[in-house]
Order: C-alpha cells, then structure tokens, then sequence
C-alpha cells in the first residue's frame, strides 16, 4: 500500500514538474501546442452567438471566429473570408488532423466552400454554428460529415529550439538530454540556456538520472510533501548528494553556483578526479584548496563541449540551464 500511493504521488509529481513537457518531434515542451492553445482561447467563447459578419466576442460567423483566436491566441493573421482562409496553409489529410487545424465545409449555406472552423481533437470541431453560436460540432454528425471538404494547417511546430542553435557545440548535450527527458523546454519552444538553475530544479533534474528513491518525503521545514520537487530533493538528501543548511532548510528556489553545480554532480556520479587532471586544468579563480577544486576540475577534465575551457571557471556565477545540462551529459558519459 506505501509503494503503490509512493508511485501515485511519485506521477502526480512528474505530472507537474517544471520542466516535465510533453514531445513535440525532438522538442518537448511544458504546455499545449501553439494549435491546442487556439482551441483551448476558442472554447472561452462557447455560447458566443453566430452573427453574421460577426468578428468580435459580441458575435462570430465562422470565419470571423477563426480569424480572431489565431489573432488572439496565436499572434498569426487569418484572411477574413473563408474561401480566402482555404487558400492559405498546408492541406492536411483528415486521418492526420491535429488540434488547431482549419477544417472546411461545403455546400452550407451556398454551393462551394462555405464554413470553417478549428479542429478540437476526438473528432470534434470548435467554430461557429448558425444554431448554437460557438460550439463543438463532431465530424461524424449527419449534417456537418457530408459537408466535410478539407482541412489546412497554419501553424508548423518548431522541430527544435528556437533559441538554440544545431551548429552550437552544446547542442549534442542539450538534444540527449532532452530526448530523454532529463531536462526540457518551455511553451514557446524556447530552452532558455541563460535561464538559472535552483536547488529544487537541480535535484529534479539530477533524479531523473540517477531515479533514486527516499525513504522520507519529509526531511526539510521548507519543502512540504505537496512542493513538486519534494520527492527528488528527499532522495538528494538520503543519498547525500544535495543537503540542507544549518537551520534544517532546503532552499528549493534559491539559485545554485557553478562551484556548487560541480560539486554536486561530482557526488552524483562518483567521479573521482585523477592527478593528470589535476596538473591540465589551471584556472586562475580557483586554488587547490578550495572547497569545490575536485569537482570543478572533474568538470572540466571530462568536458566533451568545449564549454568549460578558458583561464577561469566562475564558480561564484550562478549555474545556467546550459552549463547543467552540459555538466550532466559529461558525467553520464565519464562512467
């Protein structure tokens, strides 16, 4: 009974880490897609009423509508009519429908194409019905199925970061460890390599390795069993990899050094750091008897980037999403 409410609170935790996103060819990314988000801004108007050359929340006919929640949700200008919309995108076969996808009618209310509206997922179409105003119609439906006739799709999803570059000498460590989901992106298809790393988000990340199992939830007076990290920071802190402070604090949203990051991905994965190691890395910032000088030598000796080259580390810097994600992939090819 323990293990198994252990494994549902364990899900419900990966369920809403921050970093926990859902594939998107080699990206993954926290939230919806750009079309799930359309649909997702379009159901807010359900009941809206149909108004003829309507294209505000007041009243949508069925173009009007689809032009203002790409508008809206998007930031992607439609055409106003909907012979001009069919004109525009990629044809999509219906087999291959994914929500945010134009889907057109013919033969409605004239002869031709006449309708439009958003797929929605299962079958459903979100758009603007003469009868109901905004409302979910499915393609099976006697009236809207015959009347099927095509489908266009707008909006590409990125194939990979925007903000990270294929010809980037970090992109190898940054592109496994997110096929692997160790550490992800975020909703608008960013990685954000500048973007700093807390102590939570490190024990998360380090925890999707290592897939360490507490004993106790509960180890720190500011990290309650519901914070989402709670379950990665109690196996950091059992396995003796990220510990607290004095006054019995984790200190999950504080950001964490480079010195830091160093020491603790060298406890993580039992590097050791040997002497030719020691007598090649010469940085000028950091002495032989400095508290982290193991680890930061370790990192730097084992670096398959280049990231970690120069005459200085600065470890006093705060650790980017960048230099973890590095730092991570070189450790789990030193073993």
């Amino acid at each position: 009974m323990v293990n198994s409410c252990k494994k549902v609170i364990t899900a419900i935790i990966a369920a809403i880490m921050l970093f926990t996103l859902s594939p998107l060819a080699s990206v993954k990314t926290e939230a919806a897609s750009v079309g799930e988000s359309i649909v997702t801004y379009g159901k807010k108007f359900m009941g809206v009423p149909y108004v003829f050359g309507g294209t505000t929340p007041n009243g949508f006919d069925c173009s009007g509508f689809t032009q203002y929640i790409y508008k809206h949700a998007a930031g992607v200008s439609l055409p106003r009519t909907t012979d001009q919309q069919y004109k525009v995108g990629t044809s999509v076969v219906k087999s291959d429908l994914q929500p945010g996808d134009l889907v057109f009618f013919a033969n409605t209310y004239r002869q031709g194409i006449s309708h439009v509206g958003v797929y929605a997922g299962g079958n459903m179409v979100l758009n603007a019905t003469s009868s109901d105003g905004i409302a979910l119609v499915s393609l099976n439906n006697s009236y809207w199925g015959p009347k099927y006739a095509g489908a266009k799709r707008i909006v590409n999803e990125p194939e990979w970061f925007t903000d990270v570059a294929k010809s980037e000498t970090t992109y190898e460590a940054i592109k496994t460890l997110t096929d692997k989901e160790v550490i992800t992106g975020f909703e608008d298809y960013t990685f954000r390599p500048e973007a700093k790393v807390t102590r939570g988000q490190a024990a998360a990340i380090i925890n999707r390795v290592l897939n360490i199992k507490p004993e106790v939830m509960s180890h720190f007076k500011d990290v309650p069993k519901s914070y989402r990290f709670a379950y990665d920071i109690a196996a950091m802190r059992e396995a003796g990899i990220i510990t607290g402070f004095a006054d019995k604090t984790y200190r999950p949203d504080e950001e964490m050094t480079r010195n830091e990051m160093a020491s603790i991905i060298q406890r993580a994965f039992e590097l050791k750091m040997s002497q030719t190691a020691a007598a090649s890395v010469t940085y000028k910032d950091i002495s032989a008897s400095h508290w982290a000088y193991e680890g930061v030598v370790t990192m730097a000796s084992i670096d398959k980037t280049g990231l970690f080259t120069g005459e200085k580390f600065y470890g006093t810097h705060n650790a980017t999403r960048e230099a973890f994600t590095v730092a991570i992939y070189n450790a789990m090819n030193a073993q």
